[in-house]
């Protein structure tokens, strides 16, 4: 009985070791066809002519182990646009199959905006032979974040060039370059590019006392999207939602966060729980921004900046409070890799996921 019984055991390893082999093989030949996916058929150029919003950051700044801070991905025919680089931006993009050159645009300064700028720019420089440097739009003080990225990562591009050589890593492609726009006074908004058939207007939001802060919004071949960037509720963001296919706008939940504000008072942590309260008066519950999607005609609205995380699905319901009765459009709640696409020539609204 023991022989047939360690005659058993050794056939379980050996089908063991045999199945272990099998299944390395298995993934790496998976491997092979996702990397072969992706170098010959990138997501941007594969996608119908249109207007496609990509998220790469629906979170805030608060640690998410499934949002990643801010980022959204505008693609306007064959042209890529990025709002705001928050940490994680670059290696989520690139999950997603979103590269290629690109234009960041930044909403305001605040360090989950911003913080993984630096990355979105090595990324762009190491995936493709560019000769220019990232071309970072923002209000003024953008030129004071270019420089310091640009400073804190000079190193690193010298080391590179130097690893791979000019060609590979030609030294006139790293690095930042600021393109400062301001709005004039008595205005809302001022149009800061207009190229390819895309329009992109910036225009005032509300975060005091950040300032200044600007959302976006792009028009392209008839369709339209509106980026509200951190605020609370504004007239100027209803202003230019008016009658937008898409409206991505920031969402807090108070009640939420107010759970937390009560635990950390409860541990006797005074600074967090001032903190809980203080952010509440410049960000938008998920109600107001449905308020402003109904009141003004939104045709879908996406909520991002997801503050607090939400580890448990179960927690979407309370989070979203009665948005879903103010407005009974389409209403989602932002996740990474979430792609909602606009086709040119329509009125469609899509949503799908890219690989995460």
């Amino acid at each position: 009985m023991k022989r047939v019984f360690t005659g058993l055991l050794v056939v379980l390893v050996l089908l063991a070791a045999v199945a272990w082999a099998v299944r390395g093989k298995i993934a790496v030949r998976l491997m092979e066809r996702r990397l072969e996916a992706a170098m010959t058929h990138p997501v941007v150029p594969s996608l119908p002519d249109g207007l496609h919003v990509a998220i790469c950051g629906a979170g805030g700044p608060f640690p998410d182990g499934d949002r990643g801070g801010p980022c959204t991905a505008v693609i306007a025919g064959k042209r890529l646009f990025i709002v705001d680089t928050g940490e994680a931006a670059g290696r989520t993009l690139g999950r997603m199959g979103v590269g290629g050159d690109s234009v960041v645009l930044l909403t305001h300064f605040h360090s989950d905006h911003i913080d993984g700028l630096g990355n979105v720019a090595l990324q762009r420089w190491g995936g493709g032979n560019l000769t220019t440097p990232l071309q970072l739009y923002g209000p003024p003080g953008v030129e004071r974040v270019a420089a310091g990225f640009a400073e804190a990562y000079a190193l690193d591009s010298g080391y590179r060039t130097a690893h791979h050589g000019p060609v590979v890593m030609p030294p006139s492609g790293a690095g930042i370059q600021a393109r400062p726009f301001a709005i004039p006074g008595g205005q809302d908004s001022v149009v800061v590019l207009e190229a390819d058939g895309v329009k992109i207007t910036a225009f005032k939001v509300d975060h005091g006392p950040v300032e200044p802060a600007v959302g976006y919004r792009f028009d392209y071949k008839g369709r339209s999207v509106v980026i509200s960037g951190d605020t609370a509720p504004s007239p100027v963001v209803a202003k230019y939602a008016r009658g937008v296919d898409l409206l991505v706008h920031e969402a807090l939940s108070t009640p939420l966060v107010t759970l937390i504000r009560e635990a950390a008072l409860k541990a006797g942590n005074t600074k967090r729980a001032q903190i809980m309260l203080d952010i509440q008066n410049y960000h938008t519950s998920p109600s107001a921004a449905a308020a402003i999607a109904r009141d003004d005609g939104v045709g879908a609205l996406l909520l991002n900046h997801i503050v607090p995380p939400l580890p448990l699905r179960a927690l979407e319901g309370p989070f979203l409070g009665d948005a879903r009765k103010v407005f009974t459009g389409p209403l989602w709640i932002a996740r990474d890799g979430d792609l909602i696409s606009l086709p040119a020539g329509g009125k469609t609204i899509t949503r799908s996921s890219l690989p995460q």
